[in-house]
């Protein structure tokens, strides 16, 4: 952050600086990342800030993330798998918050190559489906990155199989609060297919009309994960 920038815009980096902190440390301190995964917040439509380059969990509150352009070549020292965050960016207006983890629930749906169905309240907010990018690798070039970006499509939500999962937010709070929906959506998935039994699935209609936000429904979410941070 420049010293010469506007005293208005130096506060508005601060707080998105303490919003990424605190959205990293909820990630691992639940177990939605270990050593890898990442996590950022919009700034505009030319910048996003993306947390520092460590175990989310491990975060503290003087780690600063970094601005990261939404189009041209990632800054020394951030992520490669950062691109995938720039490509969401750059396609979808709607974005403002993108969240890269390893959930271990997710994680073994992927390796069957099977997403979560819309069965409860938290898995109706996917109503618009779950993507499934069906390739192990890692994420290492702009090419790849922007085919990622269009398999997620309009969704809030992609499976990589045995790789984790990338979920977008219109704010990386809300962002969060659907990485916990998911994962709770792939706990009931792998409880039914162990019980050996069919959930009976919501229609897109029921998952349309359950998927409300009203009784500050994410802002609830929100304060559940990130109850007693540091910051």
């Amino acid at each position: 952050m420049s010293g010469t920038e506007p005293l208005c815009l130096q506060k508005t980096h601060v707080d998105v600086q303490r919003q990424v902190r605190k959205a990293a440390r909820a990630l691992g301190r639940h177990g939605f990342t270990h050593a890898y995964g990442h996590c950022s917040q919009r700034l505009d439509e030319a910048h996003f800030l993306v947390c520092a380059a460590k175990p989310l969990s491990m975060i503290g509150p003087t780690d600063v993330g970094r601005v990261v352009p939404v189009r041209g070549p990632l800054p020394d020292g951030v992520l490669g798998e950062v691109r995938i965050h720039q490509q969401i960016y750059a396609c979808r207006p709607d974005v403002g918050g993108v969240i890269r983890a390893m959930p271990p629930k997710l994680m073994t749906l992927s390796v069957m190559n099977q997403v979560p169905r819309m069965v409860h309240g938290m898995s109706a907010y996917f109503y618009k489906g779950v993507s499934l990018w069906n390739d192990p690798q890692l994420i290492r070039n702009d090419d790849c990155a922007a085919r990622v970006a269009d398999c997620l499509g309009e969704r809030a939500a992609l499976l990589m199989r045995g790789n984790g999962s990338v979920v977008v937010g219109e704010s990386l709070s809300d962002a969060l609060v659907l990485n916990w929906y998911l994962e709770d959506a792939a706990r009931i998935e792998l409880a039914c297919l162990a019980a050996g039994k069919e959930p009976v699935l919501l229609t897109v209609e029921e998952a349309r009309s359950r998927a409300t936000r009203s009784g500050r429904i994410f802002e609830r979410m929100w304060d559940y994960l990130t109850h007693g941070d540091e910051e």
